[in-house]
C-alpha cells in the first residue's frame, strides 16, 4: 500500500449515503442523523478533523461496521451551520485517504481507530502519458455527456499532480458508489489512473451507443409515425406493468362489471349499447372518454340495490332516545312511519322538513333516523346553491359534464333507499342559471320522483324509496310549491332543564372523549352547568354551550398535562369564572327596575326567540315621529298604528289630546345593527307610547307579544313557544299574549309554564291593566296623571292594575 504507515489515531466517523469524498475536494454536506450530528459536534471540540466513509447501501438508516467501507477520507470541517429544519450543513475539505483499523466502543457516535494512507510521489513519462490520455478521454466524455460544463475541463487541465487528477475526474463521472470507492481504495497513482481510463472508456462507449440509438430513432420517426411510436411505447410499458393492453382491456373490464351488476333490463341494454359504441371508436377519439365516464356512472348507480329496513319500533325508539333528549314530535313521526311501513310493506318515502333555530340538533337527528331504520345516510348542503344543474346535472354535450348532487348522493349511498338529508333548504338562491328550488319539486314529490330524470344520465331513476329529510331555519324563505310537498316538523329551542340534561348525557361525555379525558378526570357540578347555560350562552340550541364545554375540557387537559396529580378537576360556579372569564350575559329581569316608556317585547328570529326592549321618549317639538333601530316596513307600520290608536284614545287615557302638536316622539329599539321586522310588536309599541305620555311606569316583570288594530284589538302572532323560552331565559314573570294564541300554550314545556304566568288578552286595555304599574307620589297617594287614568279606566270598564307581587299575579286565563 503506502510507502510508510503513520501511527494510528482515534477519530469520529461520519457515514455518507450515496456520496463519496476524495482528498482535496471541497463540498457541502447536510447532516441529519443523530449519531452523525454528535460525531460532528465532537470533531468541532477536538481538531475539526473527521473521517468520511461511504455506506455500501444507501437506504440503511443505522449502518453497522459491515455496511461501511473500510477506506475513507479524513476531512477538515471548515464551516458548520444549523438549518431551521434541524439538519446541520457543513463545509468539508478532503485531506487524505485513511483506513479503519477498528471501531472503538462509543454509544453516542461512531468512533474509530484509523491511519492515513499516503501515496508515493513519483513523476515519469509514463505517468505523464496516462494523465494526457485521461484528460483526452474526459474531454470526449464532456462532449458526449452534456452533464459536465466545459469550464470543468479547463479547471481539471490545470492540475499537475497525477493522483489528484484521477480523483477530481472520477468525482465528475456518473459512476456507482462501488466504482468510485474502487478508485478511492487504489492508493498507488499508476493503477488508479489505469482504472480511471477503463471507466472513462466504458462510459464513453455507452454514451456513444446512446447517441447512435437516438439518432437512428430520430431518422426513422416522421410526423405520422410519432403517435404510433408513443402508443407502442405505452403498450410496452403497460405490458411490463402487467396491465391488459389499452382499449381491449378496458372494454373487457366494463363488460365484466355489467355482468356482475344487477341492472334493470332497460339500463343493461343501454350500457351494452354504449360499450359497443366505445369498442368501435378509435382510441384517439375524444368522445371515447365521454362515453366511458357515462358507462361508469350507469354501472355505479344503485338501480336496485336496497337495504332491509329494521322495523323494530322498540329498538328504533331506544336509538332515538339515546342520541337525542327531547324532540318528542320528530321522534314520534319517525316511529309512526316505521309502524305504517310494517303494515303496508311498501310506503312512498315521506318528505320531512325539520324547522328550527341553529344548534338544536336537526342534522344529527336525521343521522339518528337513518341509524334507527338501519339505512345508509347521505347528506348534501343546499346553502348558496343557485344553479339548477347542481340538482339535475349537465347534459353530456358539455365539457366536464356530470350528474347533479341528487344522483351523486345516491352513488355515495350505494343503495336505492337511504335517508337523504337536504341541509339548509331555505338558503338556496336563484339567478340567470335557473332556479334550483324548482328542480327540487320533482325530487320531493312522491307522485313524480319514481321517474326522476337527470340531464346527464337521461334515464328515469326511482327515488320513491328514499326517505328525504330537509332542514331549515325559517319557513318563509322556502318557495310555496316546495313547502307544499313537505311535512313540517318544528324543532323548537330547549329549556334550561333540557339543556342541562343534554349537556350531562351527551355533550360533556363527548367532549371528554374528544379531548382525551377519562370520565373521572373532570367533574362539572350541576350548579356550574346551569350557570354556564344562563350566564355564558344565550341561544335556542346547544352549539355555543358545546363550544364552552370544549373550552373547559381544553383547559382541564392543559392542567392535567402540567400536573397529573391535579386530577380529578371539579368545576363549580367559582371555578367556572376562572376557566371562562366573567359572565357574558346578565341573567334575571330584562330590566332592573320599572321604567317609564320602556317595555319588554318578545321577538322571533332565525336563531330562535329573543327579548327586545322598546323605548319611547318625548321632546318638545311639532309632532314628528322618529323610528330608529333598523326597523323593517311591517314594524314601522305597527308603530304608525300604535301612534294612531293612542291619538284616537288620548282623552280616555288621560293624555293631552294635542300631545302630537307639542311633542316630538322618538321610538327606538336598541341593538340597532340587527334588522328587526314582523307584525308582533304592536301592543309593545302602544304600551311604551302610552307609558311615556301618561308618565306611568311599566312593570319590569312583564313581557308581551301581539299585533294591534286601530281599534285596539290584539291580533294573534306566531312563534309563541320560542318567544316564551326567550322570556324564561330573561327571567320574565308574566307574559301577555293574544287571546287567539291561547291554544298554543299546550306546546310550551311544563317547566316554563310553571315558572311564568301567561295572560291571554284581546284588547289593549287589558294589556295596560297588567303592564302599567300604579304611579304614586312621595306621600304614597296616586299622582294626578295616575288618578286621572284610573278614573278614565273605571269609566271605560277597565279593571285597575294589580300589584305585581308574586301572590297577586292573575292566574292563567285571567284578564
Amino acid at each position: 500500500m503506502g510507502s510508510s504507515k503513520p501511527k494510528s489515531r482515534s477519530i469520529p466517523l461520519l457515514p455518507l449515503r450515496g456520496l463519496l469524498v476524495y482528498p482535496s475536494m471541497v463540498l457541502h454536506l447536510d447532516v441529519g442523523r443523530e449519531k452523525s450530528v454528535k460525531a460532528l459536534e465532537q470533531c468541532m471540540i477536538d481538531d475539526h478533523m473527521i473521517l468520511l466513509c461511504s455506506q455500501s447501501e444507501v437506504n440503511i438508516e443505522e449502518p453497522t461496521q459491515e455496511d461501511i467501507y473500510q477506506v475513507g477520507t479524513i476531512a477538515k470541517v471548515r464551516q458548520m451551520l444549523k438549518l431551521p429544519n434541524g439538519t446541520i450543513r457543513v463545509l468539508v475539505e478532503g485531506v487524505s485517504r485513511a483506513e479503519i483499523e477498528q471501531y472503538l466502543p462509543n454509544e453516542e457516535f461512531y468512533e474509530v481507530l484509523a491511519h492515513e494512507l499516503r501515496e508515493t510521489q513519483t513523476n515519469d513519462s509514463e505517468l505523464d502519458a496516462l494523465m494526457r490520455a485521461a484528460l483526452s478521454q474526459f474531454e470526449h466524455y464532456i462532449n458526449l455527456s452534456k452533464k459536465v460544463t466545459p469550464e470543468t475541463l479547463a479547471a481539471v487541465s490545470d492540475i499537475d499532480q497525477p493522483g489528484r487528477l484521477a480523483d477530481v475526474i472520477t468525482s465528475h463521472l456518473s459512476l456507482k458508489i462501488k466504482d468510485k470507492q474502487e478508485i478511492l481504495e487504489t492508493i498507488e497513482v499508476r493503477p488508479r489512473l489505469e482504472k480511471l481510463l477503463d471507466f472513462l472508456s466504458n462510459e464513453r462507449e455507452v454514451l456513444e451507443l446512446e447517441r447512435k440509438i437516438s439518432q437512428r430513432v430520430k431518422k426513422q420517426m416522421e410526423k405520422t409515425q410519432k403517435e404510433y411510436y408513443l402508443r407502442e411505447q405505452m403498450k410496452a410499458i403497460q405490458k411490463e406493468l402487467g396491465d391488459k393492453e389499452g382499449r381491449a382491456g378496458e372494454i373487457e373490464d366494463l363488460r365484466t362489471q355489467l355482468s356482475e351488476a344487477e341492472l334493470p333490463e332497460k339500463i343493461a341494454a343501454k350500457v351494452e349499447k354504449e360499450i359497443d359504441r366505445l369498442e368501435k371508436m378509435p382510441a384517439s377519439s375524444a368522445e371515447g372518454a365521454v362515453i366511458r365516464t357515462y358507462v361508469e356512472w350507469l354501472l355505479a348507480l344503485p338501480w336496485s340495490k336496497m337495504t332491509e329496513d329494521d322495523l323494530d319500533i322498540a329498538n328504533a325508539e331506544k336509538i332515538l332516545d339515546e342520541e337525542h333528549y327531547g324532540l318528542d314530535k320528530p321522534k314520534e313521526r319517525v316511529l309512526e312511519y316505521l309502524a305504517v311501513q310494517k303494515l303496508v310493506k311498501k310506503l312512498k318515502g315521506p318528505i320531512l322538513c325539520l324547522v328550527g333555530p341553529p344548534g338544536v340538533g336537526k342534522t344529527s337527528l336525521a343521522k339518528s333516523i337513518a341509524k334507527s331504520l338501519g339505512r345508509e345516510f347521505v347528506r348534501i348542503s343546499l346553502g348558496g346553491v343557485r344553479d339548477e344543474a347542481e340538482i339535475r346535472g349537465h347534459r353530456r354535450t358539455y365539457v366536464g359534464a356530470m350528474p347533479g348532487r341528487i344522483l351523486q348522493g345516491m352513488r355515495n349511498a350505494g343503495t336505492a333507499n337511504p335517508v337523504f338529508l337536504l341541509d339548509e333548504i331555505d338558503k338556496m338562491a336563484m339567478d340567470f342559471r335557473g332556479d334550483p328550488s324548482s328542480a327540487l319539486l320533482e325530487v320531493l314529490d312522491p307522485e313524480q320522483n319514481t321517474t326522476f330524470s337527470d340531464h346527464y344520465i337521461e334515464m328515469p331513476f326511482d327515488l320513491s324509496n328514499v326517505m328525504f329529510v330537509t332542514t331549515a331555519n325559517v319557513v318563509h324563505n322556502i318557495p310555496r310549491p316546495l313547502l307544499d310537498r313537505m311535512e313540517l316538523l318544528q324543532v323548537p329551542g330547549y329549556t334550561e332543564l333540557e339543556k342541562q340534561q343534554i349537556a350531562e348525557r351527551h355533550l360533556l361525555p363527548k367532549q371528554k372523549r374528544d379531548h382525551g379525558l377519562e370520565e373521572n378526570q373532570l367533574v362539572v357540578e350541576s350548579d356550574a352547568l346551569m350557570q354556564l347555560i344562563r350566564r355564558y350562552t344565550r341561544e335556542s340550541g346547544v352549539r355555543n354551550m358545546e363550544q364552552q364545554l370544549a373550552s373547559i375540557c381544553r383547559k382541564t387537559a392543559k392542567k392535567i398535562v402540567a400536573d397529573p396529580a391535579a386530577a380529578p378537576i371539579v368545576v363549580d360556579t367559582e371555578t367556572l369564572k376562572e376557566l371562562l372569564g366573567p359572565p357574558k350575559f346578565r341573567y334575571g329581569m330584562a330590566e332592573q327596575e320599572d321604567q317609564i316608556g320602556a317595555v319588554t317585547g318578545l321577538a322571533w328570529t332565525e336563531m330562535g326567540g329573543d327579548t327586545l326592549v322598546i323605548e319611547v321618549t318625548l321632546m318638545s317639538g311639532t309632532g314628528k315621529l322618529t323610528l330608529t333601530g333598523q326597523l323593517g316596513d311591517v314594524m314601522k307600520e305597527s308603530a304608525q298604528a300604535a301612534f294612531s290608536y293612542t291619538r284616537s284614545r288620548a282623552k280616555e287615557l288621560g293624555i293631552d289630546p294635542q300631545f302630537h302638536e307639542k311633542n316630538d316622539i322618538h321610538i327606538h329599539i336598541p341593538e340597532g345593527a340587527i334588522p328587526k321586522d314582523g307584525p308582533s310588536a304592536g301592543i309593545t309599541l302602544a304600551t311604551a307610547l302610552i307609558s311615556a305620555l301618561t308618565g306611568r311606569k311599566v312593570s319590569r316583570e312583564v313581557a308581551m307579544t301581539g299585533e294591534i288594530t286601530l281599534r285596539g284589538r290584539v291580533l294573534p302572532i306566531g312563534g309563541l313557544k320560542e318567544k316564551s323560552l326567550a322570556a324564561h331565559r330573561a327571567g320574565i314573570k308574566k307574559v301577555l299574549l293574544p287571546k287567539d294564541n291561547e291554544r298554543d300554550l299546550r306546546d310550551i314545556p311544563d317547566s316554563v309554564r310553571s315558572a311564568m304566568t301567561f295572560v291571554p288578552v284581546s284588547h289593549i286595555d287589558e294589556v295596560l291593566q297588567h303592564a302599567l304599574a300604579a304611579q304614586t307620589n312621595a306621600s304614597g297617594e296616586a299622582g294626578a296623571a295616575g288618578q286621572q287614568t284610573e278614573a278614565l279606566e273605571s269609566e271605560a270598564g277597565i279593571q285597575p292594575p294589580v300589584d305585581d307581587k308574586p301572590g297577586d299575579i292573575p292566574p292563567l286565563g285571567a284578564h
